[in-house]
């Protein structure tokens, strides 16, 4: 049968008993009329309010999901879809199930993923509260492009057509909300062929709240996108902290600056240095995360990390980590000395901690190195 049916139309239901019904016969009359071979798959999620007895009557098929979400509930009628490709929307009747035309064609054509554009497609009046219209779509959205270098320009819209075995080629895990974010972000990472079409939104056809929650689900579609991007999580953060402490010590660190007014002086060599070590810090963090990514395989690989990690052995980080030790171990040798040419009295502090403060800087680098390569190496054995 898998060979016969060419589109299944998913659709996620959690007591939606006022709108499913609506959803479903338009998504049927779409086959119907198109002369499409087809489905209509709901995806429920523990309904309590007759949801499944009405999809069936409508003519669609019920796989029930038991663990909770929205990922999941698409998740669970994907793997059951009986066609080659899908086309997934809310069962809240706020999207067109009627017109689904370009996204068959997009898909025909071979387009793995195809997204919708509510913006260019047309917001009704009432369909998208005002923060989510003009603060958390294009805002999310545009650190979606941003991280990910995708041209999609809305991360969120919940009508999109795929290929039916996406989700699995894809090992797509997330189970809330965000899954919307998961299957564009690494739909791009994974360099899979992505179209998108303009698409309408109508006002949510229930009379009760939607099960979306605006701040809560909003901070999980930004957490996944910074933990899908360590580029931006860690790395680029952490260079730039490196790079303004070595700055702004490299200036000071010979003697005080007078800058706009205002003298630099050791305070601000300890925060520089300060600067560097959490700069640094990040920055292992990044190149960490991004190897064990590439390991576990949800994250594609990186040819710069591939050499990176080919060509950095565990006995090179440590030595590069002993030099810098050493190198700190001896400015710290020399304060001790000046220390006892003064008869270990009182020294002046401002010239002391100019030695003071790098050679601690170099100890913490020295051992983070080494710890960063140990742990480096632990990260690789499986690969190995």
């Amino acid at each position: 049968m898998s060979d016969e049916l060419e589109l299944t139309i998913v659709m996620p239901c959690l007591n939606e008993a006022e709108t499913l019904e609506r959803c479903i016969v338009k998504a049927k009359g779409y086959l119907e009329r198109s002369g499409i071979a087809g489905e209509v798959v709901i995806g429920d999620n523990g309904s309590t309010d007759g949801s499944q007895e009405i999809a069936r009557k409508a003519g669609a098929r019920v796989v029930d999901v038991p663990r909770r979400g929205y990922g999941a509930a698409i998740m669970g009628a994907v793997e059951a879809a009986k066609g080659k490709y899908v086309i997934m929307g809310d069962s809240d009747d706020s999207y067109d199930f009627t017109n689904l035309d370009k996204y068959v064609e997009k898909l025909r054509e071979g387009n793995d993923l195809v997204m919708g554009n509510r913006f260019k497609g047309g917001v009704q009046p009432g369909a998208m509260p005002f923060l989510h219209k003009y603060l958390g779509n294009p805002v999310l959205s545009f650190i979606g492009r941003l991280f990910f270098r995708s041209d999609i320009g809305d991360f969120h819209c919940g009508l999109r057509g795929f290929r039916q075995d996406l989700v699995s080629r894809l090992g797509l895990q997330t189970t809330g909300m965000e899954f919307a974010s998961e299957m564009v972000v690494k739909s791009t990472l994974f360099k899979v062929k992505i179209a998108e079409v303009p698409t309408t939104l109508a006002p949510d056809g229930r009379s009760r709240p939607p099960h979306l929650r605006t701040w809560r689900d909003g901070w999980r579609h930004l957490r996944f996108l910074l933990i899908y991007s360590p580029r931006w999580l860690y790395t680029i953060p952490g260079i730039t902290l490196m790079l303004l402490g070595l700055l702004v010590g490299g200036a000071i660190v010979h003697g005080p600056k007078r800058v706009a007014g205002v003298t630099l002086d050791t305070n601000t060599l300890l925060y520089a240095g300060t600067a560097v070590i959490v700069g640094f810090q990040a920055l292992v963090f990044g190149i960490l995360t991004r190897v064990y990514g590439m390991v576990t395989g949800f994250l594609p690989k990186k040819q710069v990390l591939d050499w990176f990690t080919a060509h950095n052995t565990l006995e090179k980080g440590l030595v590069a980590g002993i030099i810098v030790l050493v190198g700190g171990l001896a400015g710290s040798i020399y304060a001790v000395l000046s220390w006892r040419h003064n008869d270990f009295g009182l020294l002046v502090y401002p010239d002391i901690l100019r030695v003071v403060i790098p050679s601690v800087v170099a100890i913490i680098l020295g051992f983070q190195i080494m710890l960063g390569a140990f742990f480096l190496s632990v990260l690789m054995i499986n690969r190995k």
